[in-house]
Protein backbone atom coordinates (compact mmCIF):
# COMPACT_ATOMS: atom_id res chain seq x y z
CA UNK A 1 0.00 0.00 0.00
CA UNK A 2 2.79 2.07 0.86
CA UNK A 3 5.94 1.86 -1.83
CA UNK A 4 3.50 2.74 -4.60
CA UNK A 5 2.07 5.92 -3.25
CA UNK A 6 5.52 7.14 -1.55
CA UNK A 7 7.34 6.40 -5.56
CA UNK A 8 4.12 8.70 -6.78
CA UNK A 9 4.04 11.22 -4.31
CA UNK A 10 7.90 11.44 -4.75
CA UNK A 11 7.70 12.11 -8.36
CA UNK A 12 4.15 14.83 -7.87
CA UNK A 13 6.51 17.90 -7.63
CA UNK A 14 8.05 17.62 -10.96
CA UNK A 15 4.67 16.59 -12.51
CA UNK A 16 2.91 19.56 -11.15
CA UNK A 17 6.00 21.57 -12.54
CA UNK A 18 5.66 20.49 -15.73
CA UNK A 19 2.21 20.84 -16.03
CA UNK A 20 2.11 24.91 -14.44
CA UNK A 21 5.24 25.27 -16.53
CA UNK A 22 2.49 24.02 -19.72
CA UNK A 23 -0.26 25.69 -18.21
CA UNK A 24 2.09 29.12 -18.01
CA UNK A 25 2.92 28.38 -22.02
CA UNK A 26 -0.17 28.21 -23.03
CA UNK A 27 -1.65 31.43 -21.60
CA UNK A 28 1.40 33.52 -20.34
CA UNK A 29 -0.91 36.11 -18.83
CA UNK A 30 -3.36 34.12 -17.24
CA UNK A 31 -4.45 33.94 -13.42
CA UNK A 32 -4.08 30.61 -12.62
CA UNK A 33 -5.62 28.82 -9.01
CA UNK A 34 -4.21 25.28 -7.69
CA UNK A 35 -6.83 23.77 -5.71
CA UNK A 36 -5.91 20.90 -3.40
CA UNK A 37 -8.73 18.10 -2.42
CA UNK A 38 -11.53 18.25 0.15
CA UNK A 39 -10.72 16.92 3.35
CA UNK A 40 -12.31 13.23 3.25
CA UNK A 41 -10.85 11.86 6.73
CA UNK A 42 -11.50 12.79 10.13
CA UNK A 43 -8.51 14.75 11.44
CA UNK A 44 -8.45 12.39 14.06
CA UNK A 45 -9.00 8.29 14.97
CA UNK A 46 -12.29 8.47 15.21
CA UNK A 47 -14.10 5.20 13.92
CA UNK A 48 -14.78 5.23 10.21
CA UNK A 49 -16.77 2.20 9.85
CA UNK A 50 -15.48 -0.42 7.12
CA UNK A 51 -12.61 1.49 6.64
CA UNK A 52 -9.50 0.24 8.60
CA UNK A 53 -7.88 2.25 11.53
CA UNK A 54 -4.41 2.01 9.76
CA UNK A 55 -5.70 2.68 6.08
CA UNK A 56 -7.41 5.94 7.62
CA UNK A 57 -3.94 7.30 8.71
CA UNK A 58 -2.65 6.11 5.54
CA UNK A 59 -5.11 8.59 3.49
CA UNK A 60 -4.54 10.83 6.42
CA UNK A 61 -0.65 11.14 5.18
CA UNK A 62 -1.46 11.09 1.74
CA UNK A 63 -4.32 13.96 1.98
CA UNK A 64 -1.36 15.77 3.70
CA UNK A 65 1.18 15.10 1.20
CA UNK A 66 -0.95 16.14 -1.66
CA UNK A 67 -1.82 18.90 -0.27
CA UNK A 68 1.74 19.99 0.51
CA UNK A 69 3.22 19.18 -2.91
CA UNK A 70 0.04 21.13 -4.47
CA UNK A 71 0.79 24.40 -2.37
CA UNK A 72 4.46 24.30 -2.96
CA UNK A 73 4.01 23.57 -6.67
CA UNK A 74 1.50 27.04 -6.74
CA UNK A 75 4.21 28.92 -4.76
CA UNK A 76 7.22 27.84 -7.34
CA UNK A 77 4.68 28.97 -10.50
CA UNK A 78 3.75 32.23 -8.89
CA UNK A 79 0.08 30.60 -9.05
CA UNK A 80 -2.62 31.04 -6.92
CA UNK A 81 -3.63 28.49 -4.16
CA UNK A 82 -6.95 27.33 -2.96
CA UNK A 83 -6.19 25.19 0.48
CA UNK A 84 -9.62 23.39 -0.12
CA UNK A 85 -8.21 20.79 2.52
CA UNK A 86 -7.90 23.20 4.97
CA UNK A 87 -11.48 24.71 4.53
CA UNK A 88 -13.05 21.78 4.88
CA UNK A 89 -11.30 20.15 7.87
CA UNK A 90 -14.47 19.81 9.44
CA UNK A 91 -16.46 18.75 7.00
CA UNK A 92 -15.11 15.18 6.64
CA UNK A 93 -16.51 12.54 5.01
CA UNK A 94 -17.99 11.45 8.57
CA UNK A 95 -18.71 15.11 10.08
CA UNK A 96 -22.63 16.47 11.02
CA UNK A 97 -22.72 18.29 7.55
CA UNK A 98 -19.87 16.84 5.20
CA UNK A 99 -18.28 17.82 1.65
CA UNK A 100 -17.23 14.28 0.89
CA UNK A 101 -18.73 11.00 0.96
CA UNK A 102 -18.46 8.23 2.74
CA UNK A 103 -17.59 4.70 1.06
CA UNK A 104 -20.55 3.52 -0.54
CA UNK A 105 -21.03 0.59 -2.51
CA UNK A 106 -23.59 2.19 -5.38
CA UNK A 107 -23.01 5.41 -7.42
CA UNK A 108 -26.00 6.81 -6.60
CA UNK A 109 -25.47 9.97 -5.23
CA UNK A 110 -22.04 10.05 -6.51
CA UNK A 111 -19.18 8.06 -5.93
CA UNK A 112 -17.35 7.17 -2.60
CA UNK A 113 -14.67 9.55 -1.07
CA UNK A 114 -15.32 12.35 -3.54
CA UNK A 115 -16.98 15.92 -3.18
CA UNK A 116 -20.35 15.80 -2.82
CA UNK A 117 -22.81 19.08 -3.82
CA UNK A 118 -22.39 20.96 -0.74
CA UNK A 119 -18.10 20.47 -0.78
CA UNK A 120 -18.41 21.62 -4.89
CA UNK A 121 -20.23 24.78 -3.88
CA UNK A 122 -17.76 25.57 -0.77
CA UNK A 123 -14.64 25.52 -3.24
CA UNK A 124 -16.52 27.17 -5.85
CA UNK A 125 -17.06 30.14 -3.15
CA UNK A 126 -13.41 29.33 -2.30
CA UNK A 127 -12.52 30.34 -5.69
CA UNK A 128 -14.36 33.36 -6.46
CA UNK A 129 -13.67 35.11 -2.41
CA UNK A 130 -10.20 34.42 -4.36
CA UNK A 131 -10.64 35.29 -7.49
CA UNK A 132 -12.45 38.85 -6.77
CA UNK A 133 -9.41 39.59 -4.32
CA UNK A 134 -6.54 42.06 -6.75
Amino acid sequence: MGRVSDERLAALGGTLDRLTAEIRRRAPHARVFLVDYLTILPPDDRDTGALPADVAAWGRDVAARLAAETRAAAARAGFDHIAASEASREHHAWAPSPWTRQFHYSLRGGAPYHPNLPGMQAVADLLTARALIN
